[in-house]
């Protein structure tokens, strides 16, 4: 009998995801139509947008989809130009992302990443072209100036690592150029995982950010290789090395976490992990350090966010080295 009932809760549960998607697909085909008729729209569009996201989230926690592992819950941007968004650290935020709408491009493939694991997003189409990320962003940008809202930063983020696209360093004077013209009071931000930084065209592109964000999760060159999944070549020696070439002009962010992944303790808050950190950041010296934990689903259903006490214990540390930090929960 038991057997029975779970077959028909599965079944149950199968149609009840079946309806789910048709709901939220059509809600997305009337978004889309409704922006290429009314495209000035935007208010209204994110009103939209937040609708079916809110939808989303509640038959997420509905179904119990996580729990069951019927359906992982991923986040992929549009492409060029996201938003705007309200960041946690950043404030109102219009996002550049240079990689696919329709999948992940990293070379990075982070085990908390909420674009998903690299192999399991794989886009279909191209990278934007510099003259497509600019065509956009004017649009955008002019639109929003006569309708609001005024955005605090333009952060280049979204499906994968920015400084990647082979044309990341002209598109920063694009990018540049018409936050002067539009929008002189918003800061440019670039969320990147340090990876691209000793590329010298990079690095000089990095300088003329307001906010160069360049991750740091930990020293530990095994734990990196396990948490960040670097791809390619990485070496943490000359990465270190690139930060404390920025002569300050550099933000580190860092993502604290709890939990298993394949077995292993994922938990990078000890002392064994803090403490040579604190010494690399005495070394590289940024502006600021930005600390994080876990905040929305991961690829890896073991992890967990590191309590808001040890974030501030960790955060008190960096602040008697004398560096700025920031916390978000």
């Amino acid at each position: 009998m038991k057997e029975i009932t779970s077959a028909i809760d599965r079944k149950r549960k199968s149609a009840a995801i079946k309806t789910v998607i048709v709901t939220i697909c059509k809600d997305s085909a009337s978004l889309g139509i409704f922006k290429k008729i009314f495209p000035h729209h935007l208010s209204l569009i994110n009103i939209i947008e937040k609708h079916i996201s809110i939808k989303i989230s509640f038959w997420i926690k509905t179904l119990n989809l996580q729990s069951n592992n019927c359906l992982m819950s991923t986040t992929l941007y549009s492409s060029p130009i996201f938003g705007p968004v309200h960041s946690r650290r950043l404030g109102v935020s219009l996002g550049i992302n240079l990689m696919p709408a329709d999948g992940k491009m990293c070379t990075f493939d982070c085990i908390y990443c909420e674009c998903g694991r690299n192999a399991e997003h794989r886009p279909s189409s191209r990278r934007p072209t510099r003259k497509e990320v600019f065509d956009t962003l004017y649009e955008c940008l002019e639109r929003m100036k006569t309708e609001g809202p005024e955005p605090n930063v333009l952060t280049f983020a979204g499906n994968g690592e920015p400084t990647a696209h082979p044309e990341f360093p002209e598109i920063m004077d694009d990018v540049i150029s018409l936050r002067d013209r539009f929008f002189p009071n918003a800061k440019v931000s670039v969320l990147s995982n340090a990876t691209r930084i000793t590329d010298r065209k990079v690095f000089e592109a990095l300088l003329k950010a307001d906010n160069n964000i360049q991750k740091l999760d930990t020293v530990d060159i095994d734990f990196i290789r396990v948490l960040d999944c670097p791809k390619g070549n990485y070496s943490l020696e000359d990465t270190i090395e690139a930060l404390k070439a920025f002569n300050g002009h550099v933000i580190i962010q860092t993502m604290f976490l709890r939990g298993l992944c394949e077995g292993k303790d994922m938990d990078n808050t000890s002392d064994r992990f803090v403490s040579p950190w604190l010494d690399a950041l005495a070394q590289i010296r940024p502006s600021k350090v930005m600390i994080y934990t876990i905040d929305r689903e991961t690829p890896e259903k073991g992890l967990e966010k590191s309590l808001p006490e040890t974030l501030d214990s960790i955060a008190e540390k960096v602040r008697e080295r004398g560096i700025d930090v920031s916390v978000s929960y």
